[in-house]
């Protein structure tokens, strides 16, 4: 049997060819001004001021680009390892594995109903799914927070019978979908038509085509193959790998003490009184969707929830309360996203909160949270520094000053071309562009200032050189290994990042196919808002 490299190997052999790059490719650099875009600063490039510089060729800095690659990532690579060291202290408690359980057995009933089980219940329990997190893809832009449901969903895939590229999908590939249909993406579309002058959130119908078009296509290859997988077991591109989960839920939940112990009463008591305080202090609070805002008493709502299903978890059990604790977690986690805009700091402080209520809630010294914590934070190191290691390819080619250069060289190669020849350029531009510059709010600063002039020559509208960033910002963050989302997820997962590109090769050709399908109306018929 052929070896395959190691993940590591892989994004290292990247940062040596990138680095080669830099001997090749000439040094440029555009100059660069800050502008207010929806109330915020951000730097863009002046238009016709790109030129070349000296060339930065790299040698010995592929060495060091690991650790300012560690550094650049390091909000993520903390983040990773804090969800892991909290969801170990909650695993150790075989919550998570009673409410897989307890989930499978009531799913079974369903299929009483003949429509039901027609269409198949895990088929409709994956695409609900995957249509929530597209959602939440689509109005919010999630991404960071895929990490951390990853350690949930893939036990929940593997105990249904599927494998771990199946789990990702869940929460992973069905964000990732919705990122790029982006209807509301404050940190996409937001960005990208504020640097273009247009309305905020214009073109919204079309998008919303395009988003079902694009969730039609995803959803439909994910059941394909959970179907293939479910069927032949071996047949799955990371059998092996996923021993590893296999082995952790292999263990009979039906043996676990089911009981309440005091503690768990004062926990939730505790609990409870600082949640209280908090709804006192944020009595309403302001939820943003898309250009859109509205009053809601969310915090308060969901504290008289917190304790009802509290209360009622705690006469069952323990592990029931600890189940409650993780569904108001992601209930709060929601609302600090779209209320109080929070990231990967702010999520991972409730993340580690939410494991030491429940490590207390289950009787845990303060010295065996802390050894389950570390156990947790190593089990899932070697995901966090693979993080650190991809984030080095980025840092060599700025450093060698040709990212500039790449960017000027293609939008030059626009010219000349025809309308739909020109937006689909713009898109393989964009495509590409993403595969170096993951982030989206960046590649906007970068890309949009030059573009929406360059479409202004040519006829195309502006509006669908915002779509033809959109598209291509969204589906190659699916595959580029310059993503710390990406490489995280799937280092949580276990699946090698070779396994991972061949199982999702095939759905980026159909995805960037429709993308540049979708790209022909906005210059051919006439659409609102564009």
């Amino acid at each position: 049997m052929k070896r395959v490299p190691h993940t590591f190997l892989i994004v290292f052999s990247i940062i040596i060819f990138s680095a080669i790059l830099t001997w090749i490719v000439p040094g440029g650099t555009f100059e660069r001004e800050t502008v207010n875009v929806n109330g915020v600063a951000r730097e863009i490039i002046k238009a016709g001021s790109f030129h070349y510089t000296g060339q930065q060729p790299q040698t010995w800095q592929v060495f060091s680009a690991f650790f300012e690659g560690f550094r650049n990532t390091s909000e993520i690579i903390v983040f990773i390892l804090i969800i892991g060291g909290a969801f170990w202290i909650m695993n150790d408690s075989k919550a998570i594995d009673v409410g897989i359980l307890s989930f499978l057995k009531s799913t079974k009933k369903l299929e009483h109903w003949k429509p039901i089980r027609k269409l198949g219940v895990e088929n409709i329990i994956i695409t609900l799914i995957m249509l929530l997190f597209s959602v939440f893809g689509a109005v919010f832009g999630m991404s960071e927070e895929t990490i951390a449901f990853t350690i949930i969903f893939v036990p929940l895939a593997i105990s249904m019978g599927y494998d771990s590229i199946v789990g990702v999908s869940l929460c992973f590939v069905a964000a990732a979908l919705g990122f790029a249909g982006a209807i509301l993406n404050p940190f996409t579309i937001g960005i990208a038509q504020g640097l273009s002058n247009l309305p905020l959130f214009s073109g919204i119908e079309y998008r919303l085509f395009s988003w079902l078009m694009i969730n039609l296509a995803g959803f439909s290859y994910v059941l394909w193959y959970a179907r293939r997988v479910k069927r032949h077991p071996e047949k799955s591109l990371v059998y092996e790998e996923d021993e590893y989960w296999r082995h952790r839920t292999a263990e009979k939940t039906e043996e676990t003490n089911f009981h309440t112990p005091r503690r768990a009463w004062i926990v939730f008591a505790l609990t409870t009184a600082a949640l209280v305080i908090y709804a006192f202090l944020f009595p309403v609070s302001e939820l943003k969707i898309g250009n859109s805002s509205i009053l809601l008493p969310v915090i308060p709502v969901s504290v008289a929830a917190f304790i009802i299903f509290g209360i009622v978890s705690l006469r069952k059990t323990v592990h029931y309360f600890i189940l409650t604790l993780l569904a108001f977690t992601i209930v709060f986690l929601v609302i600090g996203v779209m209320g109080y805009q929070w990231y990967v700091m702010e999520i991972a402080a409730l993340f580690l909160a939410m494991g030491i209520v429940a490590g207390l809630s289950m009787g845990k010294t303060g010295n065996e949270l802390t050894k389950l914590f570390i156990e947790g934070a190593k089990d899932i190191l070697s995901a966090a520094m693979v993080v650190g290691l991809a984030g080095g390819i980025i840092v060599i080619l700025r450093n060698g000053q040709i990212i500039d250069t790449i960017l000027f060289s293609m939008a030059e190669s626009m010219k000349g071309l025809g309308k739909i020849g020109s937006v689909e350029m713009m898109y393989v531009i964009q495509n590409g562009i993403n595969l170096i510059i993951p982030s989206g709010s960046a590649k906007a600063a970068l890309t949009m200032p030059i573009m929406s002039q360059f479409s202004d020559l040519v006829g195309v509208s502006r509006q669908a050189t915002v779509m033809a960033y959109q598209l291509g910002d969204g589906f190659t963050n699916m595959l580029t290994p310059t993503s710390g989302v990406l490489i995280g997820v799937i280092g949580i997962a276990r699946i090698p990042y070779q396994k991972w590109f061949k199982w999702v090769m095939p759905l980026m050709v159909i995805l960037i196919v429709l993308g540049a399908l979708l790209l022909i109306p906005t210059v051919t018929m006439k659409l609102n808002g564009f």
